[in-house]
């Protein structure tokens, strides 16, 4: 493979990041805030009328929840761990949303507590939960949704319900004493068929249009979640394009008079302005006449690279090391057997690769370093350096 790095950084922004990163011990990633606060510009840009509430659990690190707190952006909370570090940087509770739809009863009453007043939820038992711990409390219903098969990491039916159950839950938190607030999905992440949307939006159109005439529950919000791309190897649609077609959608089913529309960008935010920096650890055939080499860095699937799992996310990779290139498999340097990124996609490395090189993970500020793990094998989590 033959990675042209300006498809992905400016000239300058790279040289600036490489010259930072040539400094430092590998592995790390090193993430240009610069980017971050353009790339959350263009996504107001695009959705003029909707409110931003930044995926936290994307990358949770100070820098990002301070530069975007200051841009004026909320936050989806998934923990009270993640809520007590997005506080700590001074946001109003009033920006805050409790995503999770899996939730302890007493962590609910932790975010009440603290001043939190809008819940997702998409079971009878959560929704219970709720009404006990955050009473009078605004809730919107996670509807399943298509798009699995067109999504790079698909969400799984883990989270949602269909459409009939939805809507008792919004009467069921009607007669419970919450407000009936409005409907969210997700469509996948890094979900590259925009006609997934249409889908997603009609049928909260149907959710709107049955609650209002048979049950006198007039909803507010849709919570379209997250999804717009990030820029890897196999490329997407721009963000100019979402942005139109999904504007289409929301208008063909509702007309100009909008609902509040909330956003949940994670990693179309900050993705793109991260750089993972590693070694090579080790270069090796695994019999005389084998055709690939094995590359082992030392980064791997427990130190930040967890979506390479199925081979999900292909991240361009990129090295100095110039010349004829021959198909690789890249593992990790753990002593456990998944650690192992790429096999079936065939990369193409520099014939001259060898010990002590570094490869360039371009496109890697998001669920890295927050999937990190933290001893496995006593690799220390990975570091994070924010330019």
């Amino acid at each position: 493979m033959s990675i042209n790095v300006e498809d992905y950084f400016a000239r300058e922004t790279f040289q600036k990041m490489k010259s930072f990163a040539d400094q430092q011990e590998t592995p790390f990633v090193v993430i240009d805030t610069q980017m971050i606060s353009q790339a959350y510009d263009d996504l107001r840009a695009g959705f003029e009328f909707a409110k931003v509430y930044y995926a936290v659990k994307a990358n949770p690190a100070v820098e990002i929840i301070d530069l975007l707190h200051e841009k004026g952006s909320s936050f989806d909370i998934a923990s009270i761990y993640e809520l007590d570090k997005v506080l700590g940087r001074g946001v109003n509770p009033a920006n805050i949303s409790y995503g999770n739809t899996i939730k302890k009863s007493k962590d609910i009453r932790y975010f009440y507590d603290k001043g939190v007043r809008l819940y997702a939820t998409d079971s009878e038992a959560d929704l219970r939960n709720i009404a006990k711990a955050a009473p009078g409390s605004k809730v919107y219903v996670r509807i399943l949704t298509e798009g699995s098969t067109t999504a790079d990491w698909p969400l799984s039916r883990k989270f949602g319900c269909q459409t009939d159950m939805a809507m008792d839950l919004l009467i069921l938190a009607r007669d419970l004493g919450l407000v009936p607030y409005g409907v969210s999905f997700h469509v996948g992440s890094q979900q590259r068929d925009i006609s997934v949307w249409d889908a997603a939006i009609a049928k909260v159109k149907v959710i709107f249009e049955r609650l209002k005439e048979e049950d006198g529950i007039e909803l507010k919000l849709i919570n379209m979640g997250g999804g717009f791309p990030a820029n890897y190897i196999t490329r997407t649609n721009s963000l100019e394009t979402y942005a139109e077609e999904i504007i289409r959608f929301l208008k063909e089913d509702f007309g100009d008079d909008l609902p509040e529309i909330i956003l949940e960008p994670g990693r179309s935010l900050i993705a793109n302005a991260g750089i993972l920096v590693s070694e090579v650890v080790l270069v090796a055939r695994k019999s005389r006449t084998a055709v690939e080499r094995w590359v082992y860095t030392d980064v791997g699937k427990f130190s930040g690279l967890i979506e390479t799992m199925d081979e999900s996310i292909k991240f361009p990779i990129w090295t100095e090391k110039k010349g004829e290139v021959e198909e690789v498999v890249i593992a990790g340097p753990t002593c456990d057997s998944a650690d192992i990124m790429y096999e079936n996609y065939k990369y193409g490395l520099p014939l001259n690769l060898a010990i002590g090189d570094r490869l360039y993970w371009l496109s890697t500020g998001a669920y890295t370093t927050s999937y990190s793990a933290v001893e496995f094998n006593g690799f220390p989590p990975l570091k994070a350096f924010y330019v």
